[in-house]
């Protein structure tokens, strides 16, 4: 099915077959009978609560008072509907088109980490930055999308950062000089930085509650991106780049052309990547999102048409939605109903510019301090991750060097090897997060301290294969880590706020993701110190991660 198609006007859902009487159906006395407070997902229309596997009563955060109250309900109902569909073909499809997402968040950042020692040898330039230019790119593109996702809805951006990725990915392969390479790097960033923002709020609004665990084992897209880079990389960096060591001398394009290569590989990957969500996959707009937006009717419409994909059917209807505005006060939607057509698209217009999305992160002082919480962890992350990460092919290049082996083919096939090795981490993330024990904020907690562990014991290594080894550990772990932040994050948050705060969040880490090539600057990059800074600030991350006050293991999303 084309992307066409599915942008056209959905079809009025009261011309569809009445649904028949099932589980979905409760009058108002039902709902409001407090033997039934507690709906099948776990939440309370008052205290939205929910009883995990020990039988312990805890708060998610949101309650009428810090959200709507009709929000609830019928995010309840469509939850419930998602759930009876169960995970099917668009679903698995989903994780699929989704996942490309995850791979472009990772294998960018890796690919101008790769591409580093080349460029610096032929530009003979600072490679930090580089560095900033990128994270300059992925700040935009954080805020821009995220924030996108919740004024216009979640498929345009999710039908267009791909692409943006793949028109300056191309071009950058010609770069004549850094500054146009730099700009590049900065414009295909700005698409990479809406993909998870985006891409994790999609998938988590169409997965049943069963099943949210697979949002943490999308991570490893995540793990392919870097493995991918990598592999190709390796070959082409080791028999098309110049053999110089000293930046700027004898380097010339004629004899450097390996980075351009991947480059120009990696871009046409990417328009491939495009093709396929775009012409090869009907992405619906997320029903949630829709709801939130008044628009019951429609978000009834992709229930069904996503269980007609699943080829199951839907109990779900407009008159059960409906039902739940009649419990609370529609005089302000009566008033609104008497202004004239232009009146009303003005007024929607403006309120979409509006800072609730915002203000409902911190609606409650338990809100605002998990959120503010998640602020810092993300920050931390974001300082710590590039730090290390973004030089680690310079770094081992240099103590490569130091041991005997530190051949550009050495360098990269290393690099290769750390990538398989976080392939597995995070399968078992997906895992972790679902034990009783651990949950979400265990698992977050121990994969981050043990990340910044194995950083701080590298620099003890003696032979280069006890530096690759301690690097694999902290390959693997990190993989785990960022498997739980990008699932635990959205889980968070409602779907009308989602994007707001997934932004939000990956504005927080790209503005630290700038300060690490500055901190780069001022320091060694053949030293321990960055990997010192980089190590520490990743434990202090993993035990603010042990402070945040909700567990959403167990839980559907909002």
């Amino acid at each position: 099915m084309s992307a066409s198609e599915s942008s056209t006007t959905m079809s009025d859902p009261s011309s569809s077959p009445t649904p028949s009487v099932s589980k979905y159906t409760r009058d108002r006395k039902s709902v409001d009978d407090e033997s039934e407070k507690h709906l099948k997902n776990g939440y309370s229309e008052d205290t939205l609560t929910v009883d995990d596997e020990s039988e312990q009563h805890l708060e998610i955060g949101y309650s009428k008072d810090t959200l709507d109250g009709r929000y609830l309900e019928k995010t309840q109902i469509l939850n419930e509907a998602i759930q009876s569909i169960g995970m099917g073909r668009y679903q698995w499809g989903l994780f699929i088109v989704t996942g490309f997402g995850w791979f472009a968040d990772n294998l960018w950042p890796i690919v101008t980490g790769l591409i580093l020692p080349p460029t610096v040898n032929e530009f003979n330039i600072k490679p930090e930055y580089l560095k900033i230019a990128q994270n300059l790119g992925l700040l935009v593109g954080a805020a821009f999308w995220g924030v996108g996702a919740d004024i216009w809805g979640r498929k345009i951006s999710f039908n267009i950062t791909m692409l943006i990725i793949a028109i300056f990915a191309l071009a950058a392969g010609g770069s004549p000089n850094f500054p146009a390479l730099a700009s590049f790097a900065a414009l295909w960033s700005i698409g990479v930085g809406g993909n998870l923002p985006v891409d994790s709020a999609i998938f988590l609004e169409f997965i049943p509650a069963s099943h949210q665990y697979l949002l943490t084992v999308l991570s490893i897209w995540w793990a392919f991106g870097q493995l991918v880079g990598s592999l190709v990389a390796w070959p082409l960096m080791a028999k098309f780049s110049c053999a110089t060591t000293v930046p700027g001398v004898d380097c010339p394009k004629s004899s450097n052309m390996g980075w351009r290569y991947f480059l120009i590989a990696m871009g046409g990957l990417m328009f491939v990547m495009w093709g396929l969500r775009f012409f090869a996959f009907r992405l619906y707009e997320s029903p949630k999102y829709l709801m939130g937006k008044g628009r019951d009717a429609d978000a009834v419409e992709v229930v069904h048409r996503v269980a007609e994909y699943n080829k199951t059917t839907s109990s779900l209807s407009v008159d059960l939605l409906a039902s739940v505005d009649e419990k609370y006060d529609l005089k302000s939607e009566k008033d609104a109903k008497k202004e004239g057509h232009a009146e009303q698209a003005i007024r929607r217009q403006l309120s979409k510019f509006d800072s609730n999305h915002v203000k409902s992160l911190f609606a409650s002082r338990k809100l605002a301090y998990s959120t503010t919480l998640l602020l810092i962890i993300w920050a931390l992350i974001g300082l710590a991750f590039p730090l290390y990460n973004s030089f680690i092919t310079y770094y081992l290049a240099t103590r490569g060097a130091e041991f005997g082996d530190g051949s550009v083919y050495i360098t990269y096939r290393n690099q290769a090897i750390l990538s398989v090795v976080g392939v597995p981490g995070a399968l078992l993330a997906g895992y972790m997060v679902d034990l009783p024990i651990l949950g979400r904020r265990g698992t977050l907690s121990i994969s981050t301290i043990l990340t910044g562990v194995f950083i701080l014991v590298s620099p003890t290594s003696r032979t280069s294969n006890a530096l690759l080894g301690w690097n694999c550990a902290y390959s693997f772990t990190s993989n785990v880590m960022y498997g739980v932040l990008y699932a635990l994050t959205p889980e968070l948050f409602p779907t009308k706020d989602r994007g707001t705060g997934n932004a939000l969040m990956s504005t927080a880490n790209r503005i630290f993701g700038i300060i690490a090539p500055v901190i780069a600057l001022f320091a060694d990059l053949t030293s321990s110190v960055p990997i010192f800074i980089a190590g520490a600030v990743f434990v202090a991350a993993g035990a603010i991660a042990l402070l945040l006050p909700f567990e959403s293991r167990g839980r559907a999303s909002l």
